[in-house]
């Protein structure tokens, strides 16, 4: 059967669970390993066993010596490391709650072939042992890696058996191996800064070892005392020429104390600052606070005005006017007071390149001393979300201008598509080629369907040669990588209708036999989806059955491209298409996770795969920064990561939470008719916010601090005690005896407990059991700190400390992944609570923000020069409301909830406080901007205003409010950058969405609250776009949306009442203009700021019929005339005089 076969091929890593306690909460898996030998037996090892054989630091350091002649020179010590992480990228890993943990090891991932040794099912040489056609061992070039003189051909699994179980006799020339003892001295200790720990320790211990041994060793850096020179003294510490020291005489490491050249002219170099705030002029800053201050004071007369002089002949539409008056003004001060203290900030990439990966005594070979960072990239659905989007997504990460070895890439394919799979296959595939040209050419964007679409000259500023051939060869690759993305559903379909076939024709035969003669009854096999080398797809089937639907799969992880090389991989002339000579090929690790999904478990959306992928790459990278984008936002700008960096490592930045990246839009019509840009949010509230505690977390381009997820106080945090009346400027100090305490003590702190250290023993708890994930959380802390290259860095890290070879990614540390991406790990812990990105509302992101501000932290806002990410945003106007819906449904959430500002910690301050419960309140002023709008038609349908008389007074009050927030709207455009037409495409779209969107999520949150009756509001396309040439052809798409009855009422109303007031008037006996006047201001008021809607509705320019013009101005002629019959002017019951209406 098909299944068996499938089952067939797996390296079974199995899980043992005790079924008979059903009743018992889920217990963690106990996953033992086995592996598949040459003869097809599976031998079973421990844990221990495998940590010996695979993840020890004996095995990691394995290596073959072999005599160095000229046809046969010396092997590379990590052959072990190389060999074991190749055999990791060609596995498939599988499993999840109460199921067999499986690593099968794949020929091929797509229909295409492999072209880069790091992708997985890279083409090689076959092992020639027989029976076995594994791939034999490669390195970084793809060159097979022969053990033995003989250069006999073997695969990894085959090189292990011929040294535990063979005597060590190689399977071809029956000689034995030169030297098979797993050497624990093969790294060479001269290129790290400091010696590693024994090697009997775990991985993990070592990691820890190295970290306390670093930091007790320079922890003097901390005061301005650490001598580096001393430190290489006493380290023995010689380097070669061109390095940061040069011994005396030529003597190269002979152990005398006096040939070290002390390096006067790196100690001289002044500390300099990696960021530095930009505040805005005085002249534009002042005179902005000052009109706050008036129109605050000029709204409080007026309100008090307005309240003490009642329409008596109206009190009703008085009582109405007042109230949302009131509720105006209130909302107004909620928005505008967080926008006091507006900055600008800008980052010094060349310092940071002098600090982390320049050559100095702490780092004499000038490598990288960046953490690293985690890439997270979630889709969910295919079809909604194109492949091609999502792999020129991944494209432009792999390209990022960030050392190669300190990058990770993980993508979230929450539906389990083998689409998506076979999709980030071919992305890696073609990486191969984009990756390095790139990098040769300084291409920006790296996104090649961005790139090759721009409307600029690609020549400009091009100095090398060959770009112009390097170009057109590229683009011809890509053409053909886009038809095979756009290819692979039908692919995908036909290879799993074939294998279907043939699966039931082999079926047809078995039952045949086995029956003899007797009648073949037609065989039903369930219709299963297939991967490229022939098994079972483990995840979402196209035709769904029960384990491989959307909802019920097996957690996946497949490690597209393995961990690159510590050094450089520079190309040649012959590597690939074009020439590559000095250019590095080396591509940063790729890595695809679809998390288990069971029935009667819930899932928590995108929030819930975030944190998967937040455990998963804890274990296999663990980078202590995470950078999470939207499969359909692009990496624009490639030192987008440099720039984040800058805040995080520079003095200080231990206490930032996430840097926060502005969105940017593309494919927006020029208009911006609904306000897709959201400039006024991005580029005025935000940076007002970053003068505070920083800007809030809005979903995609963030740059995070792994520790921040996890739920910890940042440092230093009972020392930043920060009141709830100390507004935005004061802060107080508490010391207590903690003081004394060592910093490193103190880094880890979680809660508001006193204790001075950390409890270790309930993390798991909080974390779950894997050990693994907790063993990691204080390394990635200490890696996430910054340098300790100044007397007033605290909580820093020693220079050099992060120069060191990453770990190796072991089939062990893989399974670990795939348990905690299980359905049942987050069961009685605090994923989704307090650790990780936070459930139970549709905001996840704002709400995750809002907890870390809570906690202490502060974020900070990056604007870059150019455009650090770019994305798209619907232009359609039924999308566009969808979107606005979903935002304010959250945000009622969210004040219906405990993350109500109201409920903030004494951390949180006064301004960052307002600006949470603006968040949380601004919905509901869509309850008082519809009252509003249908009061001018309530007053031109009744004859009445909401004043007595436009006296002066209201006409003063008026005046001044309008023009202070016209002369505010000037001042923030002067300091923001934005145009006023985007302020006012804002300003339209406000009232827009205030009497559509807002409205319906005010009732779908009260309805759920109150009833716990949940709305969803479905859309319906009435009329498509054909014109497949414009590209703004989705802006006329117009799609049917019970969102649009309260605007479209409100346009209709106000222009019914503009016509029945006209003529209520010119009808009168005596005339009140100044009435008719003010009621059909505000209607135009009202109107103006509904246009874009109305034009929407419109659908394409010249598109409407004329009739629909005609009938609507004599719907509502005939309708005033029936209104004007009804209740006539004061003084007649005529119109027109003498004529008199049957």
């Amino acid at each position: 059967m098909a299944s068996k076969s499938f089952k067939g091929n797996q390296s079974s890593l199995s899980i043992s669970s005790d079924a008979s306690e059903s009743h018992k909460p889920p217990v963690p898996p106990t996953v033992t390993f086995a592996r598949r030998t040459s003869s097809g037996r599976y031998v079973s090892y421990s844990r221990d066993d495998l940590e010996s054989e695979l993840g020890g630091s004996d095995f990691m350091n394995y290596t073959v010596h072999i005599p160095p002649t000229p046809d046969n020179q010396p092997m590379d010590p990590s052959i072990s490391q190389k060999v074991e992480e190749q055999y990791v990228s060609n596995s498939l890993f599988t499993g999840g709650f109460n199921s067999v943990t499986r690593a099968h090891l794949m020929d091929k991932v797509t229909e295409s072939e492999a072209n880069h040794p790091q992708m997985a099912g890279a083409k090689g040489s076959s092992c020639a042992v027989p029976g076995c056609d594994a791939k034999v061992m490669s390195d970084e070039r793809g060159l097979d890696i022969l053990p033995c003189e003989c250069d006999f051909k073997i695969c990894r699994d085959c090189y292990i058996d011929a040294v535990k179980t063979g005597g060590g006799i190689c399977p071809g020339c029956k000689e034995p191996y030169k030297n098979t003892d797993l050497d624990e001295k093969a790294v060479d200790n001269n290129s790290r800064p400091l010696p590693l720990p024994p090697g009997t320790m775990s991985k993990m211990e070592r990691r820890l070892s190295l970290m306390k041994s670093t930091k007790s060793a320079l922890v003097r850096s901390q005061t301005g005392d650490f001598d580096h020179n001393r430190w290489l003294f006493e380290t023995r510490g010689t380097y070669g020429y061109g390095n940061a020291i040069w011994p005396k005489d030529g003597n190269l490491g002979n152990g005398d104390d006096e040939d070290v050249v002390e390096p006067t002219e790196l100690m001289s170099k002044p500390w300099r600052p990696l960021t530095r705030k930009l505040k805005i002029p005085a002249a534009i800053l002042s005179p902005y606070r000052l009109l706050i201050f008036i129109r605050v004071v000029v709204l409080a007369l007026f309100l008090e005005w307005r309240i003490t002089n009642p329409n008596n002949d109206a009190i009703w539409l008085w009582g109405m006017s007042v109230v949302c008056e009131i509720w105006f003004a209130f909302s107004w001060l909620l928005d505008q007071l967080p926008k006091l203290c507006p900055i600008n900030r800008a980052t010094d990439l060349n310092v940071l390149k002098d600090k982390f990966e320049t050559p100095s005594p702490s780092n004499p070979t000038g490598k990288s001393d960046l953490p690293g960072i985690d890439v997270f990239v979630s889709t969910a659905d295919p079809e909604k979300e194109p492949p091609l989007v999502t792999a020129n997504t991944i494209l432009s990460i792999l390209t990022a201008d960030y050392p190669v070895e300190k990058l990770a890439c993980y993508v979230s394919d929450d539906g389990g598509a083998l689409l998506t799979f076979e999709a980030m296959a071919e992305a890696a595939s073609f990486a191969n080629v984009w990756v390095p040209f790139c990098r040769k050419h300084d291409i920006e964007p790296r996104n090649p369907e961005s790139y090759f679409n721009l409307k600029r000259d690609p020549y400009k500023n091009k100095v090398k040669q060959d770009f112009v051939k390097d170009r057109r060869r590229v683009k011809r690759e890509y053409d053909e990588f886009k038809v095979r993305i756009n290819g692979l559903p039908d692919s995908i379909r036909r290879r799993s209708d074939a294998f279907h076939a043939r699966e039931e024709i082999k079926a047809m035969k078995l039952q045949r036999q086995n029956r003899g003669d007797e009648p073949v009854e037609s065989v039903k096999i369930p219709k299963a989806t297939w991967m490229a080398d022939g098994t079972h797809w483990p995840g979402t089937w196209l035709n769904p059955s029960t384990e491989h639907s959307r909802g019920d799969h097996a957690g996946i992880i497949q490690v597209m491209l393995k961990p690159p090389s510590d050094e450089p991989l520079h190309g040649t002339a012959d590597d690939g298409l074009i020439d590559l000579t000095d250019v590095d090929m080396r591509l940063p690790l790729l890595v695809y996770v679809s998390r288990e999904k069971r029935p009667g478990y819930d899932h928590n959306k995108k929030a819930g795969a975030m944190n998967a992928l937040v455990r998963a790459s804890a274990i296999m990278s663990n980078g202590p920064f995470i950078l999470n984008l939207d499969c359909d936002h692009y990496i624009y700008n490639s030192q987008a990561m440099r720039e984040g960096m800058c805040f995080m490592m520079d003095r200080g930045g231990d206490r930032l939470c996430y840097v926060q990246f502005p969105q940017r839009f593309e494919g927006i019509d020029p208009s911006d008719r609904y306000a897709n840009h959201n400039t006024v949010f991005f580029d005025v509230n935000m940076r007002a916010l970053d003068g505070l505690m920083g800007p809030v977390y809005v979903g995609t381009g963030c740059l995070f601090r792994r520790i921040a997820l996890y739920g910890f106080d940042p440092p230093r945090s009972k020392e930043h005690r920060t009141g709830c009346c100390s507004c935005c400027f004061g802060r107080s100090k508490k010391h207590s005896s903690m003081a004394h305490t060592p910093e490193e003590n103190r880094a880890l702190r979680m809660g508001d407990s006193d204790d001075e250290e950390m409890n270790f023993s309930l993390l798991p708890k909080r974390f779950g059991n894997s050990t693994f994930l907790i063993d990691s959380i204080p390394v990635a802390e200490f890696q996430g700190r910054p340098l300790a290259d100044h007397p007033a860095v605290k909580n820093g890290r020693p220079p050099g400390a992060l120069t060191i070879p990453r770990e190796l990614l072991d089939a062990s540390t893989v399974a670990e992944a795939i348990s905690v991406i299980s359905c049942w790990y987050e069961d009685k812990t605090e994923w989704g609570n307090r650790v990780g990105w936070i459930y139970g509302s549709v905001t996840e992101d704002v709400v995750t923000g809002y907890r870390m501000h809570n906690r202490g932290w502060k974020s900070v806002y990056c604007v870059t020069k150019r455009d650090a990410f770019r994305g798209t945003a619907p232009i359609n106007l039924t999308d566009r409301l969808h979107q606005v819906l979903r935002w304010a449904t959250g945000s009622v959430e969210i004040f219906f909830s405990r993350n109500n500002a109201f409920l903030a910690s004494p951390r949180m301050k006064l301004l960052q406080r307002i600006a949470y419960l603006n968040v949380g309140i601004y919905p509901f002023t869509s309850i008082f901007l519809i009252v509003y709008c249908f009061l001018p038609a309530l007053s031109l349908f009744s004859g009445q205003f909401i004043v007595q008389t436009l006296n002066v007074t209201f006409l003063a009050y008026l005046l001044i409010i309008t023009v202070t927030l016209c002369l505010l709207a000037v001042l923030e455009i002067k300091w923001s950058g934005i145009e006023l037409e985007e302020w006012w495409r804002n300003e339209q779209f406000w009232l827009i969405g205030g009497t559509s969107a807002h409205l319906a999520a005010v009732l779908q949150g009260l309805l759920k609250v109150i009833a716990g009756i949940e709305i969803s509001f479905t859309l319906t396309s009435k009329s498509a776009g054909d014109d497949v040439d414009d590209e703004f052809a989705d802006l006329y798409i117009v799609k049917w949306t019970s969102l649009m009855i309260p605007p479209i009422t409100i346009m209709m109303v106000n222009l019914i009442a503009i016509a029945v007031g006209f003529s209520r008037t010119i009808y009168s006996v005596i005339p009140q203009w100044s009435r008719l006047l003010g009621g059909i201001f505000f209607s135009f008021w009202v109107l103006t700021h509904l246009y874009p809607f109305a034009k929407g509705l419109m659908g394409r320019r010249g598109r409407t019929p004329t009739i629909v013009f005609v009938w609507s101005g004599l719907i509502a002629i005939t309708i005033s005339l029936l209104w004007v019959a009804i209740n006539p002017p004061a003084g007649t019951n005529q119109i027109g005089g003498s004529f008199q209406f049957p």
